[in-house]
């Protein structure tokens, strides 16, 4: 049989359920799936295919997973930086969303995100942001995989100027990119509990449900909005959000810092999955996710970077790296948050956040062929004596050498195939010269 891609010469970190690790592995893709993984046996030639990769004794890993982003605030990495969150978002980036946020720009910034995440080895995100359209057109061009939600909030939004339009659009949205594209999935981003109305919840959850779609929300990310909604509705923001009934296995929750018992045993009851984002969280000061008692609880969690204004960045390396380290601390023992719980939780724990579990997040055979290969010959990965450690606390997102996205080479020795990042930064460059770092 003839593959269209044979990827050989590294150690295959498979994650899949027996988190096997193949020395010397073979992985051949053909169409956009992995058609067949095998160990290299000297005495055997190569499988036959038309391209033949050779990963120079590097890892070879599925393609990362990042639950939550905002792909087009790339455009506002560093304007507001060392602020609340309160702050930073009414004085700061509502502002410059408001006045800079267009469908060019829009267009521009995710390109850009997506230029980054190839870079650093993600091969699906899960976006949540306003002229949604835009997002996707970028996220196709790009060659990425992508869960996409349109932004819904009850005031008005770039490219919303009256939010009872709000569901309207996002079903439109919806009804245009259902089967758009197979890289593509559809979804309704909720900006919050606290930014959304009851009825607002409901339909959009609604819409989603019928669809059999993500409905993704931030959800208890600062005490003000755990404060605020106990004065408001007398629950917690899950609690709250558990009596309008929009949690379900396709509720994927944003933050969730300030939860309690109670909380937890809802999610799990629910069966609704979580998106942690650390250093967004560190970065704004907004709390530390009680990871461990969720986990403990058999709740679904994946990693996300969120957007590029709260982070700086998109480097789901870096987050693997900080998540590990500060439940570590914070729990006061260094067993816990080991190096394959948290590279499960970019991989296959993140597929299974976003219902994607069946066809990426692990190196099988019959999964799309989204992987990745970190090139290992760099002085801060010698020697290697665990690679799944090395992942987590070595390596960086720079050491990603090549990716593929359902069988396609987007990146190939570290060089982007599919933008033109060199015009690509430029002309975000000329944009960002027209913003006003002095907001407000």
């Amino acid at each position: 049989m003839s593959f269209d891609i044979v990827i050989h010469n590294g150690r295959l970190i498979t994650v899949n359920s027996k988190f096997d690790i193949i020395d010397n592995g073979i992985i051949c893709v053909k169409d956009t799936k992995i058609e067949k993984i095998t160990k290299s046996e000297s005495a055997k030639p190569l499988p036959i295919a038309k391209l033949s990769i050779d990963a120079k004794g590097g890892l070879i890993l599925p393609g990362l997973v990042n639950t939550h982003t905002h792909l087009p605030m790339t455009l506002f990495r560093g304007l507001a930086d060392d602020l609340a969150l309160d702050e930073w978002l009414n004085n700061y980036i509502f502002p410059a969303e408001k006045r800079y946020i267009n469908k060019d720009s829009v267009r521009l910034g995710s390109l850009l995100g997506c230029a980054e995440m190839l870079s650093f080895g993600i091969t699906t995100c899960c976006d949540g942001y306003f002229i949604e359209d835009e997002v996707a057109n970028a996220v196709l061009n790009a060659g990425l995989r992508a869960v996409l939600g349109h932004g819904v909030i009850d005031f008005p939004a770039p490219g919303i100027t009256d939010p009872k339009d709000n569901i309207k659009y996002a079903n439109k949205f919806i009804e245009k990119w259902i089967d758009r594209s197979p890289l593509i999935t559809p979804s309704i981003f909720c900006h919050s509990p606290y930014t959304c109305s009851s009825e607002t919840l409901k339909r959009a959850k609604r819409i989603a449900a019928e669809k059999g779609l993500i409905f993704q929300i931030h959800a208890a990310e600062t005490r003000q909005e755990m404060e605020g909604i106990k004065a408001r509705h007398g629950v917690t923001p899950i609690a709250y959000l558990d009596k309008l009934d929009v949690l379900d296995k396709n509720t994927l929750l944003v933050h969730t810092l300030w939860i309690d018992d109670n909380d937890i045993n809802i999610i799990t009851r629910k069966k609704a999955n979580v998106s942690h984002n650390p250093e967004s969280n560190m970065k704004l000061a907004s709390g530390i996710l009680p990871l461990v008692e969720l986990l403990d609880a058999g709740i679904v969690v994946g990693l996300g970077t969120d957007g590029s204004a709260s982070n700086n960045n998109l480097n789901l390396f870096e987050t693997m790296n900080v998540t590990s380290k500060i439940h570590k601390v914070k729990n006061l023992n260094p067993t816990l948050i080991d190096a394959a719980m948290v590279l499960k939780m970019a991989t296959i724990d993140g597929a299974r956040a976003l219902g994607l579990d069946n066809k990426i997040g692990s190196l099988e055979p019959g999964k799309q062929a989204d992987i990745i290969i970190i090139d290992t010959r760099q002085p801060h990965l010698v020697p290697l004596y665990n690679p799944v450690s090395h992942l987590i606390y070595a390596a960086r997102g720079s050491d990603v050498k090549d990716v593929l996205v359902a069988g396609k080479i987007v990146v190939r020795n570290k060089k982007l195939l599919t933008i033109d990042i060199g015009n690509l930064q430029d002309t975000v460059n000329l944009m960002a010269d027209k913003i006003d770092v002095t907001l407000p």
